[in-house]
């Protein structure tokens, strides 16, 4: 049973980026904390909410969108990953894949409370990787849940299976949305999310990490995707979405989707995919809704 610490004001998150930026040296372990941490009484700013909607292409109401709980209790996750017992660097994790079941429409007046938790430490071909799990919860019913998976790149483990050779870059599909994606996108979306990752804000951080460019966030281009399929998404979902190639800044990209038999499928992709997802719908959706620690 995790250790529940309750916090009575949300953390912020740059103190939580200069811990990371210390700990950047700091020695791996095997254990993730046994805790989580809780909000109670969380309230939304409308203010807030309808610039979101705007940085995310997204219409304004007063229903929360899928993914806005997520930056909500993104400073939790933040202040767990940069905690002095969290066995792997902050930075330099890399954000993998992202899975939100949406159980009934939230309304911004709503109070949640909100909890965050990292569980399954595991071995992977790359390195290690992890789940962050984040619910919201309205009069005790929980009504919102996102497991974000995070690898950190490292010597792969002599027990670790082998990666399976990359598949031939498919065609991709024709089309779709073009979208054009100004080198702002990155700023505009770290000044509503909190998430002020230098990668996505800076050329020169950008390039500290490898990348030429800043590269834009991938919860930015997932609401961005729930944006484009807004009108036919039923009260109850899940929704779940790889992160592929990073989308550099700026860039022009393509968005397709297709009914599928249980939802949706949909990507973003150029001349290789950057995201791919589904929409499962709720009788297509059971597995996720009933799921456990997110796997």
């Amino acid at each position: 049973m995790a250790a529940v610490v309750e916090l009575s004001e949300g953390p912020g998150t740059g103190a939580a980026y200069v811990k990371a930026a210390l700990g950047m040296l700091r020695r791996g372990g095997d254990t993730l904390p046994d805790v989580e941490l809780v909000h109670r009484g969380v309230t939304v700013d409308r203010g807030h909410l309808a610039r979101y909607d705007r940085v995310c292409g997204l219409r304004l109401t007063d229903t929360l969108p899928a993914t806005y709980p997520h930056i909500l209790a993104f400073p939790l996750a933040m202040r767990l990953m940069s905690a002095a017992d969290f066995p792997l660097p902050m930075i330099g994790l890399v954000h993998v894949s992202n899975r939100i079941t949406v159980r009934r429409p939230i309304d911004a007046g709503s109070r949640l409370d909100l909890a965050v938790r990292a569980v399954d430490l595991r071995e992977h071909p790359r390195g290690r990787q992890f789940d962050v799990v984040a619910t919201a919860s309205v009069d005790g019913a929980q009504v919102w849940r996102g497991v974000s998976t995070y690898l950190r790149r490292e010597a792969a483990s002599p027990s670790s299976a082998p990666a399976a050779p990359a598949p031939p870059a498919a065609e991709p599909p024709a089309g779709g949305a073009v979208w054009r994606l100004p080198a702002r996108t990155g700023t505009d979306y770290a000044a509503v999310s909190g998430d002020r990752n230098p990668i996505h804000t800076s050329r020169v951080g950008a390039k500290l990490f490898g990348f030429p460019r800043q590269i834009a966030h991938g919860m930015w281009t997932k609401a961005r995707c729930l944006a484009a399929l807004e009108g036919r998404l039923p009260e109850s979902y899940a929704v779940e979405v790889a992160f592929k190639q990073p989308i550099l800044l700026p860039s022009t990209v393509r968005f397709t989707s297709s009914p599928a038999a249980a939802g949706w499928e949909f990507a973003v992709h150029a001349k290789r995919p950057h995201l791919t997802g589904s929409v499962l719908f709720q009788d297509g959706q059971q597995s996720l809704l009933d799921g456990g620690d997110g796997r």
